[in-house]
């Protein structure tokens, strides 16, 4: 029975089994790969093909049927939390895939993911539920236009020139932030400010639509909006502004045709604001050249302004010099058949037509410039507009050399020759160290100054075989050729030519005047020199230093580059040794324009010349394509130095009047004039000086060191009587400063650059000195100082000196003609008694002009006594009073009252001149008098010393 049971329940389980696999007994089944689509603004994913699970196990109910779906990360490991699925009918196995949240395409377009299908299983518990494989599903986002437009910038700004259509002339740009082709992008952009000569195409790009001027309006403001693709216009609009610039001409902006220079500035720029314009055209290289001509300013450029003496003594030159063309004078008469022209300068310039003008230098003059070792220093311009026309034979010679200086000089017992030619632009030295044995050589030199019509120095330094050349105080450096060709010896005598060279001795002929006679006689002397020389000087002896060279005949005023450390690469400067031309060359057209900006020009003299100096900027370019490349024109302008504070040169301390007892006159040393002379130099401007602390309104230039170059000392009216009178001067002071002085009885004029303190105690050491018994009673002075060349001059300092005289000698009978005569000259007034100086005078001294008024009033009293006494008897007589005695009493009587009114002027003139009268010594000396006095004199003559006597003793 048990087994029986066992059994039973055995085949029950496995009918159980059986019948469960049965139910429930395939896998759901699903596509391997979706492709899914949503809306940003929907969570519902649209796939293909669309979701469903199918199940072989249906109609069967649980075990055919879908019960949900599962999302499992993509590949990525992101993507199940987004989305989800869900069964729509478990019947059909239909399902929907849809999102958890919005979705935002801007952050992540398209998403990834795996799904997989379970189903019921056996009962409603999901018992033995089966799952399908995984499928993949890619879903993207599609997107919706939710942002609108936005521009990069708010503003766009542009400039183009008038007058021409452009295809672009600036381009906006707007950003939309979707993610989505059709809404991300701009469809098109639009002008929404009216009646605008502008038009925009849909990619932003802006042109005009007329030419535009800027005489009509120089500025266009305009707003711009833009759409994208789902018509959503610009969340704000974009402000255009377009600047009309003139027509661009190639060319400098920024020229100024007038520059100003005040003397003293140091150096100033002379483009600051100057630019080059290319008009985009591309430049490889450019090249300005500036020239500054300065040729008018006397013989070149604006060198020192003193004498060429007094410039030689401040540079610190040597001595010695000869001037071998002198001014035409007596003792230098070799220059007086040649032709002078004026010169801006003072000095002389002697013109040579290359034919019958030449200079022949006396064997005197010659024979003091032998030795081999020589420095010849000219001044030349070859032609020029004031030269005198050549003849017809000199015309067809012009090609030959043409001979400055020309000279055969005594070496000891040898002779040496050489010849200073000019020849085209060509200037040669030719030396022959010894006539009878060495040969010659040619020192050449190829310079632009010998042939370009303007003034240059040339000064020549000859220590043979070592030869050197300075043009404007810089150096050349010669070839040297040896001249193989036949060369006549030379005579072995000294002689020496200006302007021309000699012939060999059989074919010269007598010299006459200087010239050259015109006919057949004119090939006496050859080559001939054409054009102008000034100031010919040879020294022999040692050479002249470069340094010394440099400051004589340096310019002073030139061109010049500010700072070269802030020139930029590729450029380079170039400058002229007289540093009248200026080159700038470089690459960039940024750099170029900061480098002419720095161009400069610089004069290092306190007191320039002023005037116009002409100034030329030419500029050369190259392109890439030379056929269209930029051609611009000279640019002409100038530059205007102007008139300097002229220096205020002052003589004081010193007068008007002089007085001294003519003995201190009469002794060997004399009296000094000046003796308290005092010279200031001074600046006219004012200057304020409470900065500094000091008083008054202007201040005493110490910026400039006033040099002095001549004083000059003259009598007024007639000129100095050599047998009476003479001016002597400190000789050994003179010597010791390097001073010139020329004395003549006209004059005394003292040259040469020196200080002022130098020119005051010269001047100071100037006396006056008379002859023993000279009868003069006045003599009048001039004083006067000038500094630079007689450019500026100081006042005339007046002195009007008198001599006191002793009244024993003055009315000595050998004297009293010429001290009547003296006395009554017009020109004395008594009221010049109180400008006098009368230190201490000796007594028994008297004014000249006191003595006249004093003889005069003593003479009228005189008359008037006697009318009075004439009357006074007639009277007594009428009265029968006793005739002859009241006659005589009112004599005397009146006689005393004469004699009390005398007093009185001379008692005032006494207490003025601080003379203090000795009344004894003065009696004693009268009576001596009277004993001397002559018996045949003339009863005035008695009257007259009476008078002057007992004016004396008052």
């Amino acid at each position: 029975m048990d087994r029986m049971n066992f059994l039973s329940f055995f085949l029950l389980c496995l009918t159980s089994v059986a019948s469960s696999n049965k139910a429930n007994k395939h896998k759901p089944w699903i596509e391997t790969e979706y492709q899914g689509i949503v809306m940003e603004n929907d969570n519902t994913v649209l796939l293909n093909p669309p979701l469903f699970a199918l199940d072989k196990d249906a109609p069967l109910h649980y075990a055919g049927e879908i019960c949900g779906f599962r999302v499992h990360n993509g590949p990525s490991g992101s993507g199940s939390v987004q989305f989800e699925a869900v069964v729509l009918d478990r019947s059909t196995g239909e399902g929907l895939v849809r999102s958890k949240e919005p979705l935002d395409c801007e952050s992540q377009r398209e998403h990834s993911f795996t799904i997989q299908a379970y189903d019921c299983g056996e009962g409603p518990d999901s018992v033995n539920s089966k799952k399908s494989h995984k499928a993949t599903v890619h879903v993207r986002v599609n997107d919706v236009n939710e942002f609108s437009p936005v521009f990069v910038e708010r503003r766009y700004e542009a400039s183009v020139p008038e007058g021409r259509l452009f295809d672009r002339i600036v381009r906006v740009e707007a950003l939309d932030a979707d993610c989505s082709p059709q809404y991300s992008q701009i469809c098109f952009y639009d002008i929404i400010t009216p009646n605008v000569p502008f038009a925009i195409d849909n990619d932003g790009n802006i042109k005009n639509t007329e030419p535009l001027d800027t005489k009509r309006q120089r500025v266009h403001t305009f707003w711009v909006t833009a759409f994208d693709c789902g018509k959503n216009r610009a969340q704000a609009d974009a402000q255009v502004v377009v600047t009309v610039k003139p027509s661009c001409k190639p060319g400098w902006i920024g020229w100024a045709k007038r520059v100003e220079y005040t003397p003293g500035s140091g150096s100033i720029p002379l483009f600051p604001s100057l630019h080059l314009e290319t008009c985009e055209e591309t430049v490889w290289n450019i090249q300005a050249t500036v020239e500054l001509q300065t040729g008018h300013i006397g013989k070149g450029c604006d060198r020192d302004s003193y004498s060429d003496r007094s410039v030689r003594r401040l540079c610190g030159a040597v001595r010695g010099e000869v001037d071998l063309l002198p001014p035409p004078s007596p003792a230098a008469n070799w220059t007086s058949a040649l032709p002078t022209l004026p010169s801006s300068d003072s000095s002389l310039v002697f013109s040579f037509n290359g034919s019958t003008h030449v200079a022949v230098v006396p064997d005197s003059v010659v024979s003091a410039l032998s030795g081999d070792h020589f420095t010849l220093q000219l001044w030349i311009r070859r032609g020029g507009a004031n030269i005198q026309p050549t003849t017809p034979q000199t015309r067809g010679s012009r090609k030959e050399e043409e001979t400055i200086v020309c000279s055969t000089v005594k070496n000891d017992d040898s002779f040496s020759h050489y010849s200073l030619s000019v020849h085209g632009c060509r200037l040669s030295l030719f030396y022959w160290p010894d006539v009878s044995a060495a040969r010659p050589v040619k020192f050449l030199w190829k310079l632009e100054q010998v042939c370009d019509s303007e003034w240059h120095h040339l000064s020549l330094s000859v220590q043979f075989p070592s030869v050197t050349l300075y043009v404007d105080g810089v150096t050349f450096d010669p070839a040297l050729i040896h001249d193989n060709g036949a060369i006549p010896n030379p005579l072995p005598r000294q002689r020496m030519l200006i302007g021309a060279c000699w012939e060999p001795e059989e074919k010269q002929k007598e010299i006459v005047n200087n010239t050259i006679p015109e006919g057949k006689d004119s090939v006496r002397y050859v080559g001939g020199y054409h054009g102008l020389l000034s100031g010919v000087t040879l020294r022999p002896g040692s050479v002249e230093p470069h340094s010394v060279v440099e400051c004589l005949y340096a310019c002073r005023e030139g061109l010049d580059f500010g700072d070269l450390e802030t020139l930029g690469s590729g450029m380079k400067v170039h400058v002229n040794p007289s540093q009248s031309v200026l080159v700038l060359e470089g690459d960039d057209i940024e750099s170029f324009n900061r480098a002419v900006q720095q161009v400069t020009y610089r004069n290092s003299l306190r007191f320039a010349t002023p005037g116009v100096r002409p100034l030329k900027l030419t500029t050369s370019l190259r392109c890439f394509n030379e056929e269209s490349c930029l051609s611009l024109k000279q640019l002409e302008g100038y530059l205007v130095v102007l008139q300097p504070d002229a220096p205020q040169i002052s003589l004081s301390g010193v007068g008007p009047h002089l007085a001294r007892p003519a003995p201190e006159f009469e002794a060997p040393q004399g009296v000094a004039l000046f003796l308290e002379l005092r010279i200031v130099c001074s600046l006219s401007h004012a200057v304020n000086t409470a900065a500094q602390g000091m008083e008054g309104g202007a201040l005493m230039s110490d910026a400039v060191a006033h040099t002095l170059d001549g004083c000059e000392v003259q009598p007024l009216g007639e000129e100095l009587n050599p047998e009476r009178e003479e001016l002597l001067v400190d000789m050994e002071l003179v010597r010791e400063r390097g001073l010139e002085i020329i004395n003549t009885t006209a004059y005394i004029a003292i040259t040469g650059a020196e200080s002022i303190s130098v020119y005051e105690d010269v001047l100071r050491s100037v006396r006056y000195r008379l002859a023993k018994g000279s009868a003069r009673f006045e003599r009048r002075f001039r004083l006067s100082c000038s500094e630079m060349n007689g450019r500026y001059t100081s006042n005339e300092l007046t002195l009007e000196v008198n001599f006191l005289h002793s009244l024993d000698s003055l009315y000595h009978p050998s004297h009293l003609l010429a001290s009547q005569q003296q006395f009554l000259h017009p020109s004395h007034h008594a009221g010049e008694l109180s400008g006098h100086i009368l230190p201490n005078p000796h007594r028994n001294s008297v004014v000249p002009g006191a003595a006249t008024v004093i003889i005069m009033v003593c003479v009228g009293f005189l008359v008037v006594m006697v009318i009075l006494g004439v009357f006074r008897i007639r009277s007594i007589h009428r009265r029968g009073e006793g005739a002859g005695d009241g006659a005589k009493e009112g004599g005397n009587q009146w006689d005393d009252s004469a004699l009390t009114i005398i007093v009185n002027p001379m008692e005032s003139y006494e207490s003025r001149m601080g003379i203090s009268a000795d009344t004894e010594g003065e009696g004693e000396e009268e009576e001596e008098e009277a004993a001397e006095s002559p018996e045949d004199a003339s009863d005035d003559q008695r009257i007259i010393k009476k008078e002057a006597k007992d004016a004396r003793r008052y």
